[in-house]
């Protein structure tokens, strides 16, 4: 599954990538930010990653910036089935590309490919010393359900205080009010191929 969005392309990762994908993530920064990440980040690390088998009902994809010199590997976004059976969205964007934008538009390509596959409630979570995360996930339209939960990060090797949001991708295009995963009225335009 592939999707385009505005200035992004975001697409399945394949074995050959591990080098660049290791490149991106391999920044203290953007790890410790991670729950499933490990530090340091080695290679085997990466084609351990490009390596797994796909899952068609939570699909993540490498976040690319397409150019003059081809699509690079910026970060990575997607759905994945948390511990107690929620569809829970991850993403990340390697930090000189932090401040831009891309993982709000990111993250709005995949839950439009959620919805797609029939999820309704998505949870995403951040840790509490990374307030910029909670910042895209208010802009995609989550809101914070209330509740702080301890959770592993593998990056920083303990358990850290997460703050829980959460949005439905069904009701808004009911017309029942519920929210809709796209921040309201800052739609994008989103173009998908499959």
């Amino acid at each position: 599954m592939f999707i385009r969005s505005e200035r992004l392309f975001l697409r399945p990762a394949w074995p050959e990538d591990w080098a660049e994908l290791h490149g991106a993530i391999d920044d203290a920064a953007v790890v410790r930010n991670l729950a499933r990440a490990p530090w340091p980040y080695r290679p085997e690390d990466a084609r351990s990653f490009v390596s797994r088998e796909p899952v068609t009902r939570y699909p993540d994809f490498l976040v690319t910036l397409p150019g003059a010199e081809g699509a690079r590997i910026i970060g990575c976004a997607g759905i994945v089935a948390a511990e107690d059976g929620a569809a829970e969205l991850g993403y990340w964007i390697a930090r000189e590309h932090w401040g831009r934008g891309y993982a709000t538009e990111a993250a709005r390509a995949v839950l439009s490919v959620a919805r797609a596959l029939g999820h309704d409630r998505i949870e995403a979570s951040h840790f509490l010393d990374n307030p910029a995360s909670g910042r895209v996930l208010r802009k995609l339209g989550f809101a914070p359900t209330g509740e702080h939960r301890p959770r592993r990060s593998e990056g920083r090797g303990t358990v850290v205080t997460s703050v829980v949001y959460h949005t439905r991708l069904r009701g808004a295009e009911n017309g029942d009010g519920g929210g809709d995963g796209t921040g309201g009225g800052d739609r994008e335009p989103m173009r998908h191929a499959a």
